[in-house]
């Protein structure tokens, strides 16, 4: 298929997110490759997502994973070389699949050639390629900074870690009394957006569907109502509707009225800030462990919804490389039920690697490449029972992070051989869900039950031909909830299906039911 078919395939995309250092290594070195993702592609298919979400894979020196980008233009040697992520494409496109790349476009690298020559005190094309201070006295507004570093006189913004430098984008309203901060208009923001496209030129002229943009909403900095960020990215979407119409554009943003404004197709919802995602899965009594309360996340996802014209453009990912593996606080058959949730509500989901097979966080290990807390949650994945349970064929030592080595550790071949285990059932659900319009990307969703500290959860998703009801109970009581719609056959059950009472409908214990209307 080529991937130059506009970006219709969005709406009944499900993606499977890639951690390339991670996933598998094809030459046993320790560190998976790119090699070793298209070994793989087939497994990604058979399991019925249609789409990649690839974590940077550009040249850095690691100090975040590589969110630190030092060559935007290079495939890090580690994983292989341009012509191999080139053949990754062409792969991916064979399958019917697409692929999309992790674009960092708010800082670099201390070690990028942009910020080595930005660092030096006579005055270059690169100057103003990052946000600096006149004085090595002043902090820029609103930023950390490295100060000292060189002979530049002035402090320079960081995002993040202080190997980050921040690329200047400029400030929504800059302080007349500090002429160092610059106008989006100004030449270096103005400078730095046309690198930026020149990047993204690239990739889509070799062949990627386009990009997952990491932070996207923090680019313009002392941003009001991120106004001076969404005028960004539509300056960025006029390029690519004038050069490539057909890219695919996926924000970490948090904030699908602003970002869908700014030009993207579909949002993330963040762990952080005001989303109520960690309120179902990360917190101390999450509503998919069979305690906890949903109401607050459906109060902020109605918001965010109506907010963004009903489009529902909101993606919900089972976790991913910053966060604790799912498996850490759901477990056995709530692993399932959250996973009916997930492959049942609007946006595209994501799937993290090894979440389809319940992979667990590892704890206690040592910071890995800027881990700390999340190392855990990226070591490799765990295939089979071979060597390094199918990772790796190099030493245990040389593992650049340690696996997971409990006996009864999941592996893939064990849960495509077992019709009842997790990855099996998200495959059901998957295919369930490509089945039905109603419960993909576009769907409109109506919530009928979501009460405070009470279960079950429940909803409806229709679209022009069909209305589905979803009812999602992952306590461990029968609950009864008020509902007066006729129920069909279930498109789905499990855990025992509806009964219909006095009071309503009884949800069982411990279930997950989509019923046609």
């Amino acid at each position: 298929m080529s991937s130059k078919e506009g970006t219709g395939w969005l709406d009944s995309a499900v993606f499977y997110e890639i951690y390339p250092q991670s996933f598998k290594d094809s030459n046993a070195d320790g560190i998976g490759d790119i090699n070793g993702i298209i070994e793989k592609l087939d497994y990604i298919r058979e399991l019925g997502c249609t789409a990649i979400w690839l974590n940077p894979c550009f040249e850095s020196p690691f100090g975040d994973a590589g969110y630190d980008v030092s060559d935007y233009y290079k495939v890090a040697s580690r994983y292989g070389t341009n012509e191999d992520l080139r053949r990754l494409f062409d792969e991916v496109h064979a399958r019917d699949m697409h692929i999309l790349l992790d674009l960092v476009p708010g800082h670099t690298s201390v070690e990028h050639p942009w910020f080595q020559q930005s660092m030096k005190a006579e005055k270059n094309e690169f100057t103003d390629r990052y946000i600096w201070t006149d004085s090595i006295w002043e902090e820029p507004t609103g930023c950390a900074s490295l100060r000292g570093i060189s002979q530049r006189d002035g402090s320079c913004a960081v995002n993040f870690f202080s190997h980050q430098p921040a690329l200047n984008y400029g400030y929504y309203k800059p302080d007349p009394e500090k002429k160092w901060q610059q106008s989006f208009d100004d030449e270096g923001p103005q400078q730095t957006i046309e690198a930026m496209k020149d990047v993204m030129r690239f990739w889509l002229s070799m062949g990627c569907d386009g990009f997952r943009v990491d932070m996207a909403g923090s680019l313009v900095k002392c941003d009001e109502d991120g106004k001076g960020t969404i005028r960004l990215w539509q300056n960025i979407r006029a390029f690519l509707d004038a050069e490539f119409p057909d890219a695919a554009m996926v924000s970490e943003w948090g904030e699908p009225d602003k970002s869908l404004q700014g030009g993207f197709h579909m949002d993330f919802l963040l762990h952080f800030g005001p989303s109520h995602y960690n309120d179902l899965f990360r917190c101390e009594k999450p509503f998919f462990a069979g305690e906890g309360d949903v109401s607050e996340f459906v109060n902020k996802y109605i918001e965010s919804y109506e907010k963004s014209e009903r489009k529902g453009l909101i993606c919900i990912p089972s976790g991913n490389h910053d966060m604790d593996r799912l498996a850490k606080t759901i477990q056995g058959d709530r692993l399932k039920i959250a996973f009916a949730f997930l492959l049942s509500m609007p946006g595209a989901p994501f799937i993290y690697y090894g979440d389809e097979i319940g992979m667990r966080k590892v704890e206690g290990l040592a910071s890995v490449e800027g881990g700390y807390d999340r190392t855990g949650s990226r070591s490799p994945m765990q295939w089979d029972h071979s060597t390094n349970a199918g990772f790796s064929t190099a030493p245990k030592s040389d593992l650049y992070i340690s696996q997971d080595e409990s006996v009864d550790r999941p592996t893939a071949s064990d849960q495509m051989a077992d019709e009842h285990s997790l990855r099996s059932e998200i495959k059901r659900l998957i295919e369930i869900r490509q089945s039905h319009e109603a419960l993909q990307s576009r769907g409109e969703i109506i919530f009928i039950y979501a009460e405070k500290n009470a279960y079950p959860l429940a909803y409806i998703r229709s679209c022009e031909t069909e209305q589905i009801l979803v009812v999602i109970n992952p306590s461990d009581h029968d609950v009864v909830f008020p509902c007066e719609y006729v129920l069909k056959e279930p498109l789905y059950s499990f855990g025992g299906k509806l009964r219909v009472t006095g009071e309503g409908l009884c949800a069982p214990a411990r279930s997950a039911g989509f019923y046609k209307l």
